[in-house]
């Protein structure tokens, strides 16, 4: 194949991967791209590494201009900034995915080399980018449950087999026909028979989720208005649980971002945080944004809050780079307008936690995450400990009203809930607020836009799904047999 024909089927194979997720929503549009894009590369075995690069670098763009177009609501700058990073990640992906692609029993060796790739992608640069992975677009298909096994690297495995496969059946040799009908045939049987649900059940509890609304667009909120919106909803539910409209609730749950004034620093809004507890009679998580140790730093915190202060808390562990701290501030700000246009913006630097303890609440152990965290296997590894009851994925999506960032997310939490064996709780400050059983499956989802409170009876987990406990394992051996695949390919390169 020439690069007359291989770099648009390149755009093409990006283009029906994006297909595969919000807003466009078509099931299995990313095999299909991955089977486009695994064509082109197979057909380039003797090709100059500048053409691969080529390719792969226009995948990612088409892929990811399409995707992501949702971070046009930070900035022009840093979704232009953040494509050009996937854009190099993706072509050089597809150098050792050539390589892979020569080999004998390729399909295997091809998917390794992807998950690996999807690793890289997640981990550089800076705190990565796990957006858009293969095994993300499973939701809602048979094929979901395999994440059940071995976790997101282990499910976009088996979709991969699924690309590799349909290639082999559209143009492989007739021998190897049989076997790719096998491993579709083999991987749809398995994943209508992997067990889900709660692990471990031992009892149920009550919750309420609080979605307060925001006062408008976004960064033009006075400050303390979306506090007093999460106040007015919380009065309300308190009010439904007196006139027995709904159950009380053992804990109740705030958004990311819900308290946008320090109640440590302010001792009025510490106050009203704790009559808040006091009349619902229930604890409440909060998020908030809250003083850092210096003047320039911010923490963006989820605490407990009863009627006797603060308890529990964890902090973010994965901060948006020009969301939540501007990288290279000192460095870049006089010489890069932008970027101190960003500074402005994000005048503060957020603190990234190191923590994933469960939260302690009235007896509960809840597995946090806030955000940007749920896409981070490692930070739902840590979270779903065996003892957590269920976990809780506060977010605020207001600065992507309008876009299909929120239901992108919302997609990856309910894959998160059937891969931990726990119910997943989303609060958000203007939706997507919503509750995921551990059979990945939506228990109830709040309107959005506007001011809401989801009750609802969970059950209790205990112990640890396949996943859970082979994950890591799972990620690293793909990491290293991708690694061999590109070495040994790199060996049978062609003259």
């Amino acid at each position: 194949m020439r690069a007359r024909g291989a770099v648009p089927s390149a755009v093409l194979a990006g283009l029906l991967s994006a297909a595969a997720f919000d807003p466009f929503n078509l099931p299995y549009a990313m095999v299909l791209g991955v089977a486009v894009l695994v064509v082109v590369l197979r057909r380039l075995t003797a090709a100059r590494v500048r053409l691969v690069l080529a390719v792969g670098a226009m995948y990612g763009l088409s892929f990811m201009v399409v995707l992501i177009w949702w971070m046009n609501a930070v900035s022009l700058a840093a979704y232009i900034a953040l494509v050009a990073a996937q854009v190099v990640i993706f072509a050089l992906i597809a150098v050792p995915l050539r390589a892979a692609l020569r080999l004998s029993w390729w399909p295997l060796w091809g998917a390794a080399v992807w998950v690996a790739g999807e690793w890289f992608r997640s981990s550089f640069p800076l705190s990565g980018f796990p957006w858009g992975r293969l095994g993300h677009t499973a939701v809602d298909t048979p094929f979901e449950a395999w994440v059940r096994l071995g976790g997101m690297p282990w499910l976009s495995l088996v979709m991969f087999l699924l690309a590799a496969s349909l290639v082999v059946l559209v143009g492989g040799a007739v021998r190897h026909r049989a076997l790719a009908a096998a491993t579709v045939l083999g991987t749809l049987l398995v994943g209508t028979v992997l067990p889900t649900g709660v692990v471990g059940e031992r009892g149920t509890t009550d919750v309420a989720l609080v979605q307060g609304d925001v006062p408008g667009a976004f960064l033009t909120w006075p400050r303390g208005e979306v506090f007093a919106l999460h106040i007015a909803e919380n009065r309300r539910l308190a009010a439904a649980v007196e006139a027995g409209e709904v159950p009380q609730p053992d804990v109740v749950i705030w958004p990311e971002g819900a308290v946008d004034i320090d109640p440590y620093a302010n001792p009025a809004v510490a106050e009203e945080l704790r009559r808040a507890s006091v009349t619902v009679d229930a604890p409440i998580l909060v998020g908030g944004i809250f003083d850092g140790p210096t003047p320039e730093t911010a923490y963006n915190e989820s605490t407990v809050w009863n009627a006797d202060g603060p308890g529990d808390r964890y902090v973010k562990r994965k901060l948006v780079p020009y969301g939540e701290y501007v990288p290279f501030r000192q460095r870049l700000g006089d010489a890069a307008p932008q970027v101190a246009r960003m500074s402005r913006d994000v005048p503060r630097d957020m603190l990234a936690g190191d923590s994933s303890e469960p939260l302690e609440v009235a007896g509960l152990l809840i597995g946090g995450s806030i955000c940007w965290d749920l896409a981070y296997d490692e930070i739902i590894r840590d979270a779903a400990r065996a003892e957590t009851d269920f976990l809780s994925g506060q977010t605020s999506n207001a600065a992507f009203t309008g876009t299909a960032q929120p239901e992108q997310q919302w997609k990856i939490s309910r894959l998160r809930a059937l891969e931990t064996g726990r119910w997943m709780l989303v609060p958000s400050t203007n939706g997507i607020s919503g509750v995921a059983d551990a059979h990945g499956d939506v228990v109830e989802r709040a309107p959005m836009h506007e001011a809401a409170t989801i009750s609802v009876e969970v059950p209790r987990a205990s112990g640890r799904t396949p996943a859970l406990m082979l994950g890591p394992w799972v990620q690293w051996a793909l990491v290293g047999l991708g690694l061999l695949g590109w070495f040994l390919g790199w060996r049978r390169r062609s003259p």
